[in-house]
């Protein structure tokens, strides 16, 4: 059962909701750990082959609720110019104004608008990316991968997460077309997400 779960229980004829109490207790605020968690995101280059990226430089904060997930929020800064595809040429086009116009657009944020229960560990968060300054919706679905206290005495949490976007849709528009037919840079976007978050005391 997984951090926002509640299980049922059938008690003199009345269905009664009780909450675990081992699930209750993570309820709180929470800070994602960048050193231990990643923002990456995969795309489609020359048709053949998947180029990968993450950023290194990034915030964020967690409310979890393991009473009701409706109540469960989160909240993420991504500092532009800390994009990493393994390559420095590529990463200053990605910088440049063919793509994120890093120095007028420094940060990427997402903001959840609803959480949602999807049934054992998984879980569907929604929310609003704002890149260029276009604020579009997103849908990430997350698997809770457990908690647990590190040897520092920090309570952690985890999850994993996926989502689909097309960067046309933020006006990340730049391309170039292939002679054997086809672009150079897909327009759908695969993003994922490791967190590692640890509760504030």
């Amino acid at each position: 059962m997984g951090i926002f779960g509640r299980k049922n229980t059938d008690e003199t004829a009345t269905a009664v909701t009780t909450v675990n109490p081992e699930l209750a207790a993570l309820t709180g605020d929470y800070t994602i750990d960048p050193a231990h968690s990643t923002f990456g995101f995969v795309a489609r280059h020359a048709m053949v082959t998947n180029v990968k990226g993450k950023f290194n430089d990034f915030t964020g904060s967690l409310h979890l609720d393991g009473a009701d997930p409706s109540k469960s929020t989160a909240s993420i800064d991504v500092t532009m110019d800390s994009i990493d595809t393994g390559s420095a040429d590529r990463d200053g086009h990605l910088k440049s104004a063919d793509f994120f116009k890093t120095d007028e657009f420094p940060t990427m944020t997402f903001r959840s608008t609803s959480t949602e229960a999807l049934g054992g560990e998984d879980y569907r968060i929604t929310g609003d990316l704002t890149i260029l300054g276009v604020t579009k919706p997103l849908t990430i679905d997350l698997e809770f991968n457990g908690a647990a206290k590190d040897p520092f005495g920090n309570e952690r949490v985890g999850f994993e997460g996926k989502a689909e976007i097309l960067r046309s849709d933020w006006g990340l528009t730049w391309n170039a077309a292939l002679e054997t037919g086809g672009v150079l840079v897909s327009d759908k976007i695969k993003l994922n997400f490791d967190i590692s978050a640890i509760k504030n005391a």
